[in-house]
């Protein structure tokens, strides 16, 4: 044994209980040892390994490990197909609202059978500037719903009545009639009466009524 010089008068380093703490609390005050103590994400990440080893490796048999990953997968699938019934209706569902329309100034979801109700109710209430502004708009959203003529927005009436009589050329001097009724209704501010409400009328029952060589018998 090699002995160091003087190592006889050297006094043992047997430290007392507080001296020994202090020496402790100064090591690990180090930040080596805080970096190397795992923090609150380890932690978590180690419990969620810790519960699917104990889930997969606690002693349970091929057999029910194998109906276990049947389980999963069910349920997966299950979700998977509730997910794309309720895509599926919403779709449907947008599909079955009429898509708004700018009838002359005006967005308007409702059908032109909605909009014919709607016009002879504020007939038959005698609102009759109503009933016109309604039902010259059933007119131009029927022929819109059977795609004779595509609505451009910012369209005028007459110019619209003039597009129609193109097509229904027997009926052009009803249309521009009817065009003129709403046009003093809704622009000029005329009063709205029951023969105005009576032209709009025979207009739109007028084309409603002639069927198209392209659309099917009714």
């Amino acid at each position: 044994m090699i002995r160091l010089p003087f190592a006889d008068d050297v006094p043992p380093l047997t430290p007392d209980g507080d001296q020994a703490r202090q020496w402790a609390e100064h090591e690990l005050s180090d930040p080596a040892y805080a970096a190397a103590h795992p923090t609150p994400i380890d932690r978590i990440a180690r419990s969620v390994q810790e519960f699917f080893d104990r889930l997969f490796n606690s002693g349970v048999n091929d057999a029910v490990g194998l109906w276990l990953g049947v389980g999963v997968a069910v349920v997966l699938l299950a979700l998977i197909v509730v997910a794309v019934i309720f895509s599926g209706r919403s779709r449907l569902s947008r599909r079955a609202t009429p898509e708004a329309l700018d009838l002359f100034g005006d967005a308007e979801t409702r059908t032109a059978a909605q909009l014919r109700r709607a016009a002879a109710s504020a007939a038959g209430a005698g609102d009759y500037d109503e009933a016109i502004v309604l039902r010259f708009r059933a007119l131009a959203r029927g022929l819109v719903e059977r795609r004779v003529i595509e609505l451009v927005p910012g369209a005028t009436v007459h110019a619209f009545a003039r597009r129609a009589g193109e097509v229904f050329r027997s009926e052009q001097a009803v249309l521009d009639a009817a065009a003129g009724v709403f046009d003093d209704v809704r622009y000029l501010r005329r009063a709205g009466t029951a023969d105005g409400y009576g032209r709009v009328a025979r207009a739109d029952d007028a084309v409603r009524d002639r069927q198209l060589a392209s659309e099917p018998a009714r």
